[in-house]
């Protein structure tokens, strides 16, 4: 970190009294911590909901989920999404890299690649690989690790990140403080060549906890010449000199290589979604998440929290990048295939975070205070267009120096965020909160085939708004209604042309907006729901218009070319019947409405400019609903899970018929249904079954414009898996 992070830091505290020893008044209310409900199989549920102030976080007036891993009947092995999200209404699920490498997700309308839409964490710290250039999370977790998920939707922008979907917070599994050593594994096999394993080990001696973990996937895909060789580790280390801090370093990597499978056409797919059109495609992300945090507690009132964290490594890929209906073949005059493309992303983002809660009395009640600062430094250094070999292996050596695209996107940015918890009486609270976004992003380098200059220097400067309100009914329910502004920086993709005939505009904006939501949530009886609202606007999206130069030429604009406003309502609704301490039976329903449209918008189609003004965004679906249902019986749980998606669109004119690629067309509904059990033998040895889209259903979710090709990528058929879990 550097010095004058430091003074930065200082002064706020200073600010806050917490440098001179100024504490809250004498403790009559505690800061509200974490609450472990221990119930009987009856009555017992995977998902829950966020204190209203947990840690250094205001979570009050805000639609959030916890997605309680461990008691999931979900295939945890291959991260399957829809079923480990399938209680949270609204989670468009993204399925393209296949045998569970990455969770691709999105909620109200946005984009769902690698998630990008979201501030991603793990256990706190920010995974994105970069924030301002590509904000995509590349890491990838293995689900045996992590003990819960957090999601807490647009609203909590003000204190995570400026993202408009919200924070995603993956929480790991933690050292045993009671036992000085413990060890678990847990070992999958199943359809398609599946192999994976976990093993963990952990305890607590003396002031020292520890907890590392190794994780190996192998699998041979759904699909004709998929294959994916995964591996990942973490190493954490946790230090209490006394009983009121803590000092953790960790770190974390993952790293897997991907044979890409090929996008296929609608003939192809519908002839046989299994074959593959590539052979010598792959994908490799190999990314390092290290990490130091610090957590100080100062009284029963106040707490502070410090991380410093970077996210190093490279996101590789090396393809024969053609649109479907280009075959990889042989060149009759050569004989060899074709030169293959090489792309290297270099990530070296660093993040310091310092994060304050103070409660106070006002009116004789706790309000709390959650401020803190953000500094982000990072350098994204993109190398692509490289003519790579013509062989069939992983490969990303050149055949000729140099790249079509070289260059560097260095940016910095500072933030400060505040947000106040006023307790207004016994049963009411508001929230009202800032963000000051402070940064720039320069762009230097080189690129072949273009004459004129790109943008070379964004700002980043706003003052983000944000309120919030919480009305307790009392038996444990809830009103809540809250409005956050956010927005989206320009990144590489937007500002690089692609091609000779492309010019990007050179005064680009970042997409800004707001997210508003209100609902009803709470537990009666046998019951359990949240019912919400949301609008969430979204203005200056980032695309391409056609337009001719004054000499005549033709030319691809990349501008801002609209906006776009989604409206809707998410209904979580759960009822769980007590047959006896023994036997439980629950049903679910998990579904969501919306309306995604663009506004004021135009976009490029061939030569021409259309106004897609009352068009569907992309990728957004009217109507997603997940049911399900749960039989528990003694140390047995069954349950079968029915997910609807339905039809969405590929591009902003809403294009219906399929194109020759395969890139434009609907894509069509879909429905599918899961059965998952789960044997506790006892309570160290645990069995799972999964078996994964029963009918078979020949279905795919998305018509990706860039990565892994545009076209259609089949989601998988029909899968069986079988995992075993022992601790010690």
């Amino acid at each position: 970190m550097h010095t004058q992070h430091f003074l930065v830091i200082l002064v706020l505290l200073d600010g806050l009294g917490l440098l001179r020893g100024q504490t809250a008044p004498a403790p009559t209310e505690p800061v509200t911590m974490n609450t472990v409900v221990v119930s009987d199989v009856s009555t017992s549920s995977d998902i829950y909901r966020l204190e209203p102030v947990q840690g250094t976080y205001i979570n009050a007036g805000k639609k959030n989920e916890v997605i309680d891993v461990g008691a999931l009947n979900a295939n945890i092995a291959e991260k399957t999404a829809r079923q480990i999200f399938a209680k949270i209404p609204g989670v468009f699920v993204y399925d393209m890299d296949g045998a569970g490498n990455q969770i691709n997700i999105a909620a109200r309308g946005l984009d769902p690649h690698r998630g990008w839409e979201f501030n991603i964490r793990k256990d706190g710290v920010i995974t994105n690989s970069d924030m301002f250039g590509y904000p995509a999370s590349h890491y990838s977790m293995p689900m045996e690790s992590i003990d819960r998920i957090n999601l807490v939707r647009g609203t909590g922008s003000l204190q995570y990140g400026a993202q408009f979907g919200g924070m995603l917070n993956y929480v790991g599994k933690q050292a045993d403080r009671n036992r000085p050593f413990t060890f678990e594994t847990i070992n999958t096999v199943g359809s398609f060549g599946l192999r994976s394993t976990y093993d963990a080990v952990g305890g607590t001696v003396g002031k020292v906890s520890y907890y590392a973990y190794y994780n190996q996937r192998v699998s041979d895909g759904y699909r004709d010449n998929a294959h994916t060789d995964s591996e990942s580790e973490q190493v954490t280390l946790a230090f209490a000199p006394w009983e009121n801090l803590t000092i953790k370093a960790e770190w974390a990597r993952s790293n897997y290589t991907y044979r890409i499978p090929g996008p296929l056409t609608d003939a192809m797919f519908h002839a046989d979604p299994t074959q593959s059109i590539r052979s010598r495609n792959y994908f490799n992300p190999d990314i390092n998440v290290p990490s130091l945090s610090a957590e100080l507690k100062l009284s029963d009132h106040s707490q502070i929290h410090l991380t410093s964290s970077a996210v190093i490594g490279a996101r590789n890929s090396v393809l024969f990048d053609k649109t479907p209906n280009i075959l990889d073949v042989i060149d009759p005059v050569t004989k060899q295939p074709a030169n293959r493309q090489v792309d290297i992303d270099h990530f070296n983002s660093y993040t310091t975070e310092v994060r304050v809660l103070q409660q106070y009395l006002l009116g004789g009640r706790y309000s709390s205070l959650a401020a803190g600062v953000q500094f982000m430094d990072n350098d994204l250094h993109r190398q692509q267009l490289g003519k790579g070999t013509t062989g069939s292996n992983f490969d990303l050596s050149l055949v000729a120096p140099g790249w079509g695209r070289d260059l560097h996107l260095k940016s910095q940015n500072v933030a400060y965020f505040v947000e106040n918890n006023f307790k207004v009486a016994e049963n009411l609270s508001f929230n009202a909160g800032a963000r000051m976004e402070n940064g720039r992003s320069n762009m230097s380098g080189t690129i072949t085939y273009l004459a004129d200059a790109v943008p070379n220097r964004i700002s980043h400067n706003y003052t983000l708004l944000g309120a919030g309100l919480e009305y307790n009914l009392g038996n444990r329910q809830n009103l809540y209604a809250g409005w956050s502004q956010a927005y989206r920086p320009v990144i590489f993709k937007d500002i690089i042309p692609g091609a000779t005939y492309d010019r990007a505009d050179k005064n680009l904006k970042d997409a800004n907006g707001y997210n508003l939501e209100a609902g009803y949530r709470g537990d009666w009886k046998f019951l359990k729901w949240d019912v919400g609202v949301f609008n969430v606007r979204y203005n200056h999206r980032l695309g391409k218009i056609s337009l001719v130069d004054p000499a005549g030429n033709f030319y691809i604009y990349q501008t801002n070319i609209g906006d776009s406003v989604s409206r809707g309502a998410e209904v979580f609704v759960e009822a769980s019947f007590p047959i006896s301490p023994a036997v439980g039976f629950s049903l679910f329903t998990s579904t969501s409405y919306l309306v995604a449209r663009y506004e004021n918008a135009r976009v490029a189609a061939g030569t021409a400019t259309f106004n897609v003004s009352g068009n569907d965004v992309e990728s957004a679906p009217r109507w997603m609903s997940r049911n399900g249902m749960t039989l528990k019986w003694r140390r047995v749980s069954l349950s079968m899970l029915y997910s609807y998606v339905g039809d969405s669109y590929a591009d902003p004119l809403n294009t219906v018929a399929p194109s020759a690629t395969s890139a434009l067309g609907l894509v069509p509904s879909y429905g599918l249904l899961d059965v998952n059990a789960t044997f506790k033998a006892t309570e160290k040895l645990t069995f799972k079954v999964n078996l994964n889209n029963v009918a078979d259903r020949q279905y795919f979710t998305k018509r990706p414009l860039f990565y892994p090709g545009p076209g259609v990528w089949p989601s998988d058929g029909r899968s069986v898996s079988v995992s075993v879990g022992w601790k010690l």
